[in-house]
């Protein structure tokens, strides 16, 4: 059992993701983001985050933060895929899935010019 209380009461997806994509442990999340760790797995929870299982432990992709905390679209966006039927899963690969045209996934994608793009993808795809 993690410090931070039962990892399996956590919508966790299994770590698909290459190695180099750097993950943030659940304090490390808390720290920047300014608020307590339960705070962060509520987020995780009420899937304004999502994360995996990296060495048993939960880990939330690096690439869902800006300087400012979550990425201003991501929360949005993860909405959009969850209410279009996709499960937590399918959210979090459609995040970390290359979209062949721009050459990028959507979890680079929101931190640009694309944002809007990505999201009205998912609109689309989703229902």
């Amino acid at each position: 059992m993690s410090s931070l209380g039962p990892v399996g009461s956590l919508p966790l997806t299994e770590d698909f993701l290459p190695q180099d994509i750097v993950t943030l442990d659940v304090r490390t999340v808390a720290s920047r983001l300014g608020v307590s760790t339960g705070r962060v797995r509520n987020l995780i929870t009420d899937h304004h985050l999502l994360a995996l299982r990296r060495d048993g432990e939960p880990a939330v992709p690096e690439l869902f933060f800006d300087d400012h905390g979550i990425a201003k679209h991501l929360t949005g966006l993860i909405e959009v895929l969850i209410d279009g039927g996709y499960t937590r899963h399918e959210a979090m690969h459609w995040l970390f899935t290359e979209q062949d045209d721009l050459g990028v996934c959507p979890a680079v994608a929101i931190h640009g010019h694309q944002a809007r793009e990505m999201i009205r993808r998912a609109q689309a795809q989703a229902f």
